[in-house]
């Protein structure tokens, strides 16, 4: 199992609080995480792309922001978690130019991500009038970046987009071109990304238990893959919220602190278009921070990777055992920088030696080998 971390831009009005300029200093926090995972051995990095998310999300240009990081980083694989290719908010060509240049300047660690948006408020921002269509507006493009980054000559004429017949520049520098990742919300989106040979961003996951029906559907589909570019990306990957300290009684003290009521509230008010738990408030009401006793309820049952590098090593092996091929968490959410470091550290010294012992990224395995037989 491989490990990752996610990155959004997070703004929470407490820590504006304290800090007025912090919309700043919450991008520059990113930049220290994502230096700190590569030197710990994590082996992705995902970052956000969003849209009018106050608070949630002030990660909108990731592709600048993870161009900067393909400049202070060596060995992490840089991911769009997600680039959004609906044309009405970016036009797909230039999404195909963006990751082929990503994927020069990360000497081949770019992985392309892609998505539908959060929901009504990101996506009618944008330009669209009905959410109901995004998904087969996604299914039109997202078959036509190979065919733009493999042929010299392309062109397209779809309900969605059109254009005339071109030469879409620059192409990728590593054949055929970076691994494709579609972010799933549900089983039967997870099956529809083994179909096309897409890897999964489980960023809805919840649990391990969650990640067991996720990965039965998935791995059930993938065998009669019907890749849409070169290769089929056979990975699972799922997020969770860790927090890792020497002092497992401070562990659990920082989570309770850091912001996760709000932080889930968040969640069921911009992404609308899931259904919102009746335990759930509508917003502005928000779900109130949890008690300690609540902090060792999530982690005992899976909602949360919480504690000392022994108990943080248990957790993530009941990850281990439903299958998935990566475990990313999102960090920071309201935890300081210090403790949010200390994690990352701890988390490299400790836990990814015992489980990630391969040196090469598994993205990077498939990609090789359907260069080597040149495609």
């Amino acid at each position: 199992m491989e490990f990752g971390i996610f990155v959004q831009g997070h703004v929470p009005l407490s820590k504006l609080a304290a800090d007025p300029d912090f919309e700043h200093t919450s991008l520059l926090n990113d930049i220290e995480i994502a230096k700190a995972a590569d030197k710990a051995g994590f082996k992705y990095l995902w970052a956000s792309e969003h849209h009018f998310l106050d608070e949630y999300s002030h990660l909108a240009s990731n592709d600048v922001f993870l161009g900067y990081l393909a400049a202070v980083t060596e060995r992490i694989h840089l991911g769009s978690g997600i680039f959004n290719p609906l044309p009405q908010a970016n036009h797909p060509v230039k999404v195909a130019e963006k990751v082929a240049t990503l994927d020069h300047l990360t000497g081949g660690r770019f992985e392309f991500g892609t998505g539908r948006g959060a929901g009504s408020r990101e996506i009618l921002g944008l330009g669209l009038t009905d959410t109901t269509v995004t998904k087969e507006i996604w299914a039109e493009v997202v078959r036509e970046f190979p065919k733009m980054w493999m042929q010299d000559s392309y062109s397209h004429q779809g309900t969605w987009f059109s254009m005339p017949e071109r030469n879409v520049l620059p192409k990728p520098w590593k054949k055929p071109h970076p691994a494709m990742w579609y972010a799933a919300g549900n089983p039967p989106s997870y099956e529809m990304s083994a179909r096309m040979g897409l890897g999964v961003l489980g960023f809805s996951v919840g649990s391990p238990a969650d990640a067991e029906v996720a990965v039965a559907s998935y791995k059930k589909a993938i065998p009669s893959a019907e890749p849409i570019g070169a290769f089929v990306n056979d990975n699972v990957m799922v997020t969770s919220s860790a927090v890792c300290l020497a002092d497992k009684h401070r562990a659990r003290a920082a989570a309770a602190g850091m912001g996760m009521g709000r932080l889930q509230s968040l969640v069921f008010r911009y992404h609308d278009t899931f259904p919102r738990p009746d335990w759930v408030p509508e917003w502005p009401a928000v779900l109130p921070e949890p008690t300690l006793e609540e902090v060792e309820w999530r982690l005992h049952n899976g909602y949360l990777v919480c504690g000392d590098p022994d108990e943080v090593l248990d957790q993530v092996k009941r990850y281990e055992a439903t299958g998935i091929d990566q475990l990313t968490f999102g960090l920071p959410i309201g935890l300081s920088l210090a403790d949010t470091l200390e994690t990352i550290e701890l988390f490299g010294r400790h836990i990814i030696p015992k489980l990630d012992k391969d040196p090469v990224h598994r993205t990077t395995r498939f990609r090789g080998a359907a260069a080597a037989l040149g495609k």
